[in-house]
């Protein structure tokens, strides 16, 4: 189902977005060197329940994980790179982590995730993956104007993708959002421009370059969700929810 809101829905997305954003940047700013896992989802939860919103994930139980996921935020760290379970870990200085949430708030979901490196140390591969992801968010957003079609889109992040020399898996990408967090059109992270579902008004889209260093194959943890790299490289994820307008795409998931 492509699902296109009527401007008051946009209005609640907009909320929605910020809720989003806020919880992210609030749980960043807490993650240091000795933060577990699993305090990271108390948190996510604890702010979620705060703000009278639902969690997207806690009950998600779709046909690719062991479900339902049964946790409120995805915490994935080093060479895990999408769906990452909270566990018992405890981070150490130059870990890679991604935060990856989704939340519904008066029937309208967003969905943004970010890539970081927790503590004093600055991994030069790590920093070059999480820029790579960013600059090709940013590459994504900026080609969704208008008479654009979803493969504009996916050849924009797939251009700086593989423009960095990263191989680009297609098993997992962009997703149209609404009253469900996941939805059609899927968003390759490569395409062709010109092609695919026309942009328009209304619709949201969850756009989510990410990338493993040197390897475009993914394995499953035991745990039926977390997914890693199959050579166990280092990996980044970068997502924002945006809404499509007339004069281009609105990024929701940004703080006000």
């Amino acid at each position: 189902m492509i699902e296109i809101l009527s401007p008051a829905e946009v209005l609640r997305a907009r909320d929605t977005g910020a809720l989003v954003a806020e919880i992210l940047q609030t749980l960043r700013s807490r993650t240091r060197v000795g933060t577990n896992l699993l305090e990271i989802d108390r948190w996510a939860q604890a702010m979620i329940a705060g703000a009278g919103a639902q969690s997207c994930y806690v009950d998600y139980a779709p046909s690719f994980g062991r479900g339902p996921f049964g946790h409120y935020i995805c915490t994935s760290v080093n060479d895990a790179v999408l769906h990452g379970l909270p566990h018992d870990y405890t981070l150490v200085d130059g870990d890679l982590l991604t935060l990856d949430i989704a939340v519904s708030l008066r029937g309208i979901a967003a969905d943004s995730a970010v890539s970081f490196v927790v503590g004093d140390a600055r991994p030069a591969e790590s920093l070059a993956l999480i820029a790579t992801t960013e600059r090709a968010l940013a590459a994504g957003i900026a080609a969704a104007g208008p008479g654009a079609r979803i493969g504009d889109l996916s050849h924009a992040i797939g251009t700086v993708l593989s423009g960095a020399g990263y191989p680009i898996n297609t098993e997992f990408g962009g997703h149209g959002i609404g009253s469900t967090m996941h939805q059609d059109p899927h968003v390759s992270n490569t395409g062709r421009p010109g092609r695919g579902f026309p942009l328009r008004p209304g619709l949201l889209l969850a756009l989510e370059p990410w990338i493993m260093t040197d390897t475009a194959e993914l394995v499953t943890d035991a745990d039926g969700w977390t997914l890693r790299s199959a050579t166990g490289c280092r990996t980044a994820h970068s997502e924002h929810t945006i809404a499509i307008t007339d004069d281009g795409a609105q990024i929701l998931t940004l703080p006000r």
